[in-house]
């Protein structure tokens, strides 16, 4: 698996680098966002590990510009603990951050949660490999959606969460029950990130998001996929 690590502290990317390593990743290294985008030309990737405040472009510009066509996951590390860096990271499409000073193993296991995701989009395969809600279709071995006949470009985490709440039709799960199925991890910080999420997959298979058809909230329990539309 080849992981890119981008942060303008060199000495952070060398740490990382070394635990990577040990876990026989292959790692590419870059310095700023721009470095970032030239390593994500030339190489295969994936998985990135970036930072947020970096010089020439910062880690949520260079999101932007690699959201446009990539779904690569993208864990972020930032220095600073205020939840709106966080929940901007999210909104552009990171799938998980890290809060400096982190711990090694931490890092490690949101290194790996996300690797399983990327190459399998979870791991429930006991439903049917095409699931049709109304106009949305989910086309698991094709790892497509679609919406009206329309692509819908999801990232690896929204895919996720859309595909586990369409195989139950109907059935609520809690904002604990999504995080913990879809990050594949206990659900220690999940309202926020869940919901961002949420929000964002409405934007991309909803007509007016604000009144889904497909992905509804029931207030104070969690989401559901509509069965009928």
């Amino acid at each position: 698996m080849n992981v890119l690590v981008c942060d303008d502290d060199r000495e952070i990317v060398n740490a990382i680098e070394v635990y990577l390593k040990n876990e026989n990743y292959t790692v590419f290294k870059a310095y700023d966002g721009l470095e970032a985008l030239a390593v994500l030309e030339q190489q295969e990737l994936q998985l990135i590990i970036m930072d947020i405040m970096m010089p020439k472009l910062d880690g949520l510009q260079t999101l932007m510009k690699l959201r446009a066509d990539k779904n690569i996951p993208v864990i972020l590390l930032s220095a600073k603990t205020e939840d709106t860096d966080k929940i901007m990271g999210l909104n552009l499409g990171a799938d998980d951050y890290v809060t400096k000073p982190f711990q090694p193993l931490e890092l490690l296991a949101r290194v790996r949660s996300q690797l399983r995701r990327y190459t399998a989009l979870g791991s429930i395969n006991t439903k049917p490999s095409v699931l049709r809600i109304g106009g949305l279709m989910i086309d698991d071995e094709a790892r497509e959606v679609t919406v009206d006949g329309e692509p819908v470009r999801l990232t690896p985490v929204e895919y996720g969460i859309l595909k586990l709440l369409a195989q139950s039709p109907g059935r609520v799960f809690s904002i604990d029950q999504i995080y913990e199925q879809v990050w594949n991890e206990p659900a220690y910080r999940s309202e926020n990130t869940v919901a961002v999420h949420i929000r964002r997959i409405r934007e991309k298979i909803e007509i007016n998001p604000k009144e889904p058809r497909y992905l509804k909230v029931v207030w104070g329990v969690g989401y559901k996929m509509e069965k009928e539309v």
